[in-house]
């Protein structure tokens, strides 16, 4: 009965002893889950290389297209246009007849004026003899004062005529040349007054105000395009009224209303990218020229801006945009720096570097500048590293110190990531 006591005493230390050891297991195991579901996980992020290349910044802005000059051709005269048969696009050479007008009509005269106009040109007829007859007086005249002047002349070579004579009938000569010469330009008179006095006489009478003559031709001063025709149709037009216009279309420039605080930045001479233009490829251009005067522009906002016209050139081929005209919309960047073989990092990598991570970071040699920082992923960690940027553009930063091409940096970084968390790279 001893015997059999203690072996069941055994059996129960025994049994004990294992339960002790599932229990001290269980913990262990259930320890281990906790930690486990309860430690931090790395974090999914998006990274990025930093580069070496070429960096470019600008300013984008609407922009549209514009006639370097625009010649609007207008009616010289008062009177009736002849239908213009060109139209908006047609081609015209410098020189080319564009229009036609005939000079306007006076209205229908009486009994009593038309006695006066008759009256007018015989009047006119008359002083255009009377200049004729003046002419052969003013010659024979001036023909006695050199008869005179010869005459005094010889007898004063002999000393019978004092030298002052002999100045007066050479000044007599010289002012009946000018009287020939006045007597002339007199009949030249008569001769125009009558021409004005028998088409005067013409009009009146023919009857129910005919039009006379020849038409009038308008000219274009230089070859391009019709822009506009103003008046298409026949019609009296008054004197001055524009008829049509005309302009190259080959020399346009593009207008850029820049904000008056990017105008700054730009000067004559700045590369600009000519995008979204509707054509293939991309246009290159040249600033000509900023306007010194802004203007207010309201926005779609409602917020009133100060902007500044930027004038450029087009310097790419002529046959790459040709079919580009007035008005046309596109969109410029103008640049405003450059560099060949900067340190390039996406813009969507960078955020302000905290005041107290700003005190504690190493020294940089420029501590004037703006200073920024970036999360580089190292040994599957995110490492705050403060970095000094010498230029930012639309998509990419110049870093001037702080990173090294090949490192990789965590774009859009969560809110949640701090320094030295651990992180986990997703795959696209």
């Amino acid at each position: 009965m001893t015997q059999a006591t203690n072996n069941a005493g055994k059996g129960k230390t025994a049994m004990q002893k294992k339960t002790v050891i599932w229990g001290g297991g269980t913990l262990v195991v259930l320890g281990a889950l906790l930690a486990w579901a309860f430690a931090p996980r790395p974090l999914p992020v998006e990274t990025a290389a930093v580069v070496q290349g070429r960096f470019e910044a600008g300013v984008d802005e609407d922009a549209k297209t514009r006639l370097r000059d625009r010649y609007s051709i207008s009616a010289p005269l008062a009177g009736r246009l002849a239908r213009i048969v060109l139209r908006e696009g047609d081609a015209v050479r410098a020189g080319d007849v564009v229009a036609r007008m005939t000079p306007g009509l006076p209205a229908l005269l009486d009994e009593r004026s038309l006695r006066e106009q008759q009256a007018r040109v015989t009047a006119a007829q008359a002083g255009v003899q009377r200049a004729a007859v003046r002419i052969e007086r003013s010659r024979v005249a001036l023909e006695q004062a050199r008869h005179d002047l010869r005459r005094s002349e010889q007898l004063a070579q002999q000393g019978f005529v004092a030298p002052a004579r002999l100045d007066t009938e050479r000044l007599a000569v010289q002012a009946a040349e000018k009287d020939a010469d006045a007597a002339v330009q007199d009949q030249q008179v008569a001769r125009a007054d009558l021409a004005q006095a028998r088409a005067a006489l013409d009009v009146v009478q023919r009857p129910g105000g005919t039009q006379v003559g020849k038409a009038f031709e308008v000219l274009t001063p230089v070859a391009g395009r019709v822009l506009r025709v103003a008046q298409a149709s026949e019609g009296v037009v008054a004197l001055g009224a524009v008829l049509i216009e005309v302009g190259d279309t080959a020399q346009l420039e593009v207008v850029a209303p820049l904000l008056s605080t990017d105008a700054l930045q730009v000067h004559p001479g700045s590369p600009v990218r000519i995008e979204r233009w509707g054509g293939p490829g991309v246009l290159q251009g040249r600033v000509r020229s900023v306007e010194p005067v802004a203007f207010t522009k309201v926005s779609a906002l409602g917020v009133e801006e100060q902007r500044v016209n930027v004038l450029i050139d087009l310097t790419s081929p002529p046959a790459q945009w040709a079919a580009l005209g007035d008005g046309y919309r596109v969109v410029a960047r103008v640049l405003t720096r450059e560099a060949q073989d900067a340190t390039l990092v996406p813009v969507s990598a960078l955020f302000p570097l905290p005041a107290s991570a700003d005190a504690a970071a190493p020294p940089i040699a420029d501590s004037t500048e703006f200073r920024m920082a970036v999360f580089v992923v190292d040994g599957g960690r995110a490492r705050r590293v403060p970095v000094v940027l010498e230029a930012r553009g639309s998509t990419h930063a110049w870093v001037k110190e702080g990173l090294q091409a090949g490192a990789q940096l965590v774009v859009y970084p969560p809110a949640a990531l701090a320094d030295g968390a651990r992180v986990k790279v997703r795959t696209p």
